[in-house]
Order: structure tokens, then C-alpha cells, then sequence
């Protein structure tokens, strides 16, 4: 049937709609002779019989995909119009266009054929409503969503070849710069980035915290350089906690090259559209892991332990022992547990002289009232932990530092950091199986490092009967 013959009185007396869509904003800026011949399918509606008046031009969707995953307020705007009759025939370079995917091909199209509406491109008019024509679009619609997964299989192909060798460029956190020859990763030639980025490790082995990290740059009145891109200049800001925490949760500066840390995944939303959203992958799931691939600021081995520190200064769930060491005498904080119900034990202090104390969150009614399932004193029950654990350990007697003998102070660490030391008296003869006493050494530190020992078992303080 010739192409003429398809257009119709009751095609011409409703509205023309010309289709224009690119995939990208590059290719909106640098492409322009294509949105050009888009636009020259207005000519095209009037050749065919309808008015200058009749024709609208929907490009509201100029660089966005028609995959499906963007929402295409264009392609909403003409389904709609489509559905209510008010358009005799749909326009675009190639229908290809109009969708990149068959839910939303099928969706106008089926559309098209209810209503009597034509469809156009530069090979011909089609009516959706007749057997071959509806056969030639479903075919076109096959073929324009199989080449998108054919391009997109190519690129990512090569890429993830390119990454397998470490020679995939793309953008370095600050302290690095790509090298002249492939893959090659270098340090930043300003050495007062290089030394900033020392610091920042240097200060987390000393404190053990991020959040100290970033309080001890505030204090100091540093900056941190930033670059926004590998082609922007350095720019220095004050340093924030996220930005402290970029730098020691990323295997680059620890001489590791990697690609595919995250995974993009389909889902349907609340309102049935489909959407992405991207995961993050534990590590053993990586594409691609090179380990010494360049110079680095810190070894694996010194990465790996800074990444067990900061997962446990996580604050805990209520049936997760751990957490940072905070400030205060108590000396099983974030480490005791419920006997009754497991849970975390939290600290408190009573007072003038802050005597500390535990109790558990856990509520019970008791005569119409709400009560803690466990609340105790801590002095004793500290008491015995370290005795148990200096017995375990062998140490003398009278270096307790609960011992009756000695008196116990308490003051500020010398790092500076929010937490108290407890300082004992180092015996003055040595004993042969005696660990060597430290004149200013944490009490919890100690009792988080200590080897598991049979006579001490876990830290588990029993409901009262």
C-alpha cells in the first residue's frame, strides 16, 4: 500500500506530533546536525496534508535515555495525547527513537492501533492497526533494544578488559596523578598534599578514631586540599568528617587498583516504574583487585587492619558487643552484656565522684512501673575483671591497679584523646613471667587486646536472684 494512501481525512483533521529525542547532553551538544533533521520532520507533516498549526514538536526529552529507567515527561505528554485521540500521526527520524524498550514500545504502539493513529520515520508510514505494518514495528522495536544491549555489551567488554590490566584511567582521589605511560599511578608532585595525606594516617594510628582525626585538623586549624576533577586545580578547604573518612576507607592509597565495587540492580517502585539503584559489593566480590599495583601511602596489611578499627568504633546494636573507647572510668564499657535478656550493658556515673555503674535498657513492669531489667554498681565488678584478667596475664599482685596497696589516679591520656588512663605504679623488681607494665596504659585497650583465657571466659554480668 503506498504510503500516501494511508493518510486520511480523519488522520489530517487531528494533530501531528514530531517525536525529538537524543540519548545524552553530549550528544544534544556535539551532535547537533542530528537534532537538526529531526526538526526537518516538520516539513515532512506538512507535505503530508497537515497545517503548520496542526504540528507539534515535543523535545522535552533531549538528553534522555529511552531505556526506560528515565522518566520522559515528552513521551508521557504524547501517550497521552495519543490515548485521547487528539493525534493523527507520530513522527520521528527513526522509531527507534520514540523507545529503547518493549514495555513502553508496545505500550504507544498498542495505543496507535485503538485510536487510528499513524507512525512515521524515514522509511515510511506505518498503521499500527494493520497486520504487516504492526509486524515491520515489532521487529524494528526487537531490533532497537537488541542493539542497545550490543553496544552496551561492547563498551563494557572492553572496559572491564582495559581494567583486568590496570590501565583503565579514571578519576584518582587527591594525592595521586596518572603517569605517562599506561596504568601508570604516581603521587601528587605538591608534597603538601602528599604530606596532608601522610598525616591523616599518621594521626588515625595514633588516635584510632576518624572522628578524632577530624576534630585533631580542626584544633590544629588545617586544611585539606581538594580537587573536584583530575583537570581542576587544588583547592584547600576545611577538612570534614567524610572527607577524613574517603581517605582512610580507600584501597588506592594503599596501592590497590580495583573496578566493579558496585552493582546496578532493577527494581519496580511503589508505583510500578521501573528504577535502578546501585549496591555496594563486600570485596571479595570485585571484578577487578590488583594489590601493590602503585605507590602507595600505607601497605594492604595496615589498610586492612584500619578497616577492622572503624568497623568497630561503629556504635553497636543492642545485642552487639564493641564500639570506639569513649570517656570515663568504667572500665567494661561496650564490652559487658545482660545475663538476663543479652543485651548490650549501657554506663553510667553517679556521684560527685562519678562512681560508675551498669544497667541494662531492658524494661520490665514491676507494680505498674517500669524498671531496668539490671542496674548495678560497677566499682566491684571492675574490680574483678582485672584481677581475673592480671591473673591470667601473671602479673604481681600488688600492681593492680584496684590494688588497696597502691593508689589508683586518674587524668587525661597524653594523646590528647577524650578518654581517661589509669596510671599504676611499674613494680620495682621484675618478675620473670611478668608482662611489662606500661606507665600509661588504658585499662578497656588492655582488656580488648587480651588473649582469650579459660579462667576469665566472657564478660557476661548475671541477673541478680
Amino acid at each position: 500500500m503506498n504510503d500516501l494512501a494511508k493518510v486520511k481525512p480523519t488522520h489530517t483533521q487531528r494533530a501531528a506530533f514530531v517525536y525529538i529525542r537524543q540519548s545524552s547532553p553530549n550528544q544534544v551538544e556535539y551532535n547537533r546536525e542530528s537534532t537538526a533533521r529531526q526538526h526537518a520532520l516538520v516539513e515532512k507533516a506538512r507535505e503530508l496534508g497537515w497545517a503548520k498549526q496542526q504540528v507539534t514538536v515535543i523535545d522535552e526529552d533531549l538528553g534522555v535515555s529511552g531505556s526506560g529507567f528515565a522518566e520522559r515527561s515528552g513521551f508521557a505528554r504524547m501517550a497521552a495525547e495519543v490515548a485521547l485521540g487528539h493525534v493523527g500521526i507520530v513522527l520521528a527520524l527513526e522509531v527507534s527513537r520514540v523507545a529503547r524498550n518493549n514495555a513502553d514500545w508496545y505500550r504507544l504502539f498498542d495505543l496507535c492501533s485503538i485510536t487510528e493513529t499513524l507512525v512515521g520515520d524515514s522509511d515510511g508510514i506505518y498503521h499500527p492497526a494493520l497486520f504487516n505494518d504492526r509486524l515491520v514495528l515489532g521487529l524494528k522495536g526487537i531490533m532497537a533494544e537488541a542493539e542497545l544491549h550490543v553496544l552496551r555489551a561492547r563498551l563494557e567488554g572492553g572496559i572491564r578488559n582495559k581494567a583486568t590490566r590496570g590501565e583503565l584511567r579514571r578519576g584518582l582521589p587527591v594525592g595521586f596523578v596518572w603517569g605517562e605511560k599506561d596504568g601508570e599511578v604516581r603521587f601528587d608532585p605538591d608534597e603538601s598534599v602528599v604530606s596532608t595525606i601522610h598525616t591523616v594516617f599518621s594521626k588515625f594510628a595514633e588516635l584510632g578514631s576518624a572522628r578524632q582525626v577530624w576534630l585533631w585538623f580542626h584544633s590544629e586549624g588545617l586544611t585539606f586540599p581538594l580537587r573536584s576533577s583530575m583537570k581542576s586545580a587544588i583547592r584547600w578547604v576545611a577538612a570534614t568528617y567524610h572527607t577524613i573518612h574517603r581517605v582512610l576507607t580507600n584501597p588506592v592509597y594503599a596501592g590497590a587498583y580495583f573496578y566493579g565495587r558496585s552493582h546496578c540492580e532493577r527494581y519496580v517502585d511503589d508505583k510500578g516504574r521501573l528504577r535502578k539503584r546501585t549496591r555496594l559489593l563486600p570485596m571479595a566480590e570485585w571484578s577487578v583487585l590488583l594489590l601493590e599495583h602503585h605507590p602507595s601511602y600505607i601497605d594492604w596489611a595496615t589498610f586492612q587492619s584500619n578497616q577492622a578499627r572503624l568497623d568497630s568504633n561503629v556504635h553497636p546494636g543492642p545485642h552487639q558487643a564493641g564500639g570506639a573507647v569513649r570517656e570515663g572510668a568504667a572500665l567494661l564499657q561496650g564490652l559487658a552484656t545482660c545475663g538476663k535478656c543479652g543485651r548490650r550493658l549501657h554506663t553510667h556515673y553517679t556521684g560527685r565522684n562519678a562512681v560508675p555503674g551498669y544497667h541494662c535498657a531492658g524494661q520490665d513492669i514491676v507494680s505498674r512501673r517500669d524498671v531496668y531489667c539490671l542496674n548495678v554498681g560497677g566499682v566491684q565488678i571492675d574490680q574483678a575483671v582485672v584481677e581475673a584478667f592480671l591473673k591470667a596475664r601473671r602479673w604481681k599482685p600488688h600492681s593492680l591497679p584496684y590494688s588497696k596497696s597502691k593508689r589508683t589516679t586518674m587524668r587525661p591520656s597524653v594523646s590528647g584523646a577524650s578518654r581517661w588512663s589509669v596510671l599504676a605504679t611499674k613494680p620495682s623488681v621484675p618478675s620473670v613471667n611478668t608482662v611489662p607494665w606500661s606507665p600509661n596504659v588504658t585499662l578497656t585497650e588492655m582488656w580488648r587486646r587480651m588473649v582469650p583465657h579459660p579462667e576469665i571466659g566472657a564478660t557476661r554480668i548475671l541477673y541478680p536472684t
